[in-house]
């Protein structure tokens, strides 16, 4: 999507077309669904997550779970969630990987998962790096749920960065429920990544020297306007002033002594920042991928602006890692 076209507007728009498309196409036959858009094929660049070749830019999940940062736009949730259906949810996995991403990142809601099944029976190879919101410190629940994901033939999965904001700060009785879980994923043979808002997390776990394979730790800058002013900061994400990286130049420091690969999340501060700017701040800081929530529409040019940048990038402070 070109920067100057705003995601609000894109989506209304788009909104709009889809409503005149369902309706031209009631006409065709109810049963007839419409041809799907063809998009162009790139080779994204690709880094590794131990023995899996990973695209560097990575599908993110929460709109495909209809899940979005509406800061203080609430008719945001109702208009996402009406673009967003089931179908459309689908047609944006087989998208990303027709554009050629080769993994997403999604939490494992009934609802999802089954769009994933789907897929998979259909043909498609995309990869997943899925996580659960399931309690934590609840062994049935949670496990489940791993046993899910495995039983799924998940690539690899990670934790929750809401749990580990909460837990990696908690002590030793926080980093000890935190070890126990990653034991528990990683004995089923499957990669295990840590998420988090908060700095502190990569850095406990890091001290503590989990076994983790990898972190999932937002990053972007604060120059744009609904960025937090100087001394607004002062909780680890906030929906006004909208920032989900509340220390930046602090991350990108403390991510240069980390040999992990990092996939960086919340790099457009949930829309607020255009993709080529947020994409090429990331990956000159440091970043190895990049989790991006895209609409079907963003997808393509996505990326483009993926292959650009990181053929620009000539130097980083960061070696890659990945």
């Amino acid at each position: 999507m070109s920067d100057n076209v705003s995601r609000r507007s894109f989506l209304a728009s788009s909104a709009l077309a889809t409503t005149a498309g369902a309706l031209s196409g009631s006409a065709q036959g109810a049963d007839e669904k419409p041809a799907r858009p063809a998009v162009t094929k790139r080779d994204v660049p690709m880094g590794k997550l131990g023995k899996l070749n990973v695209t560097r830019l990575i599908l993110g999940g929460n709109l495909l779970t209809r899940y979005q940062h509406p800061r203080d736009l609430g008719y945001i949730n109702k208009l996402v969630r009406s673009y967003n259906t089931d179908e459309k949810v689908r047609e944006t996995i087989e998208i990303a990987e027709a554009a050629g991403i080769n993994t997403l990142s999604v939490n494992v809601t009934p609802a999802v998962m089954k769009t994933l099944r789907d897929h998979r029976k259909a043909g498609g190879k995309i990869q997943t790096i899925l996580y659960s919101t399931a309690n934590l410190e609840d062994d049935q629940a949670y496990g489940d749920q791993v046993r899910q994901m495995v039983d799924f033939g998940s690539e690899a999965i990670y934790i929750w960065g809401v749990h580990g904001d909460k837990y990696a700060v908690g002590g030793k009785k926080g980093l000890d429920l935190l070890a126990k879980r990653i034991d528990e994923i990683k004995l089923h043979g499957v990669q295990c990544g840590m998420g988090g808002h908060d700095l502190r997390v990569v850095q406990e776990i890091e001290k503590a020297k989990l076994p983790v394979d990898f972190y999932i730790k937002t990053l972007h800058h604060h120059k744009y306007p609904t960025a937090p002013r100087a001394g607004e900061a002062t909780r680890i994400v906030s929906e006004v002033p909208g920032y989900w990286c509340s220390n930046p130049d602090e991350t990108v420091a403390c991510m240069k002594t980390v040999d992990k690969p990092w996939i960086a999340f919340k790099v457009m501060a949930a829309g607020a920042i255009p993709p080529r700017n947020a994409f090429q701040y990331a990956f000159e800081n440091g970043a190895d991928f990049v989790l991006a929530g895209m609409f079907d529409f963003d997808i393509e040019e996505d990326c483009k602006i993926t292959c650009d940048t990181i053929a620009a990038v000539k130097t980083r402070d960061r070696v890659w890692r990945a």
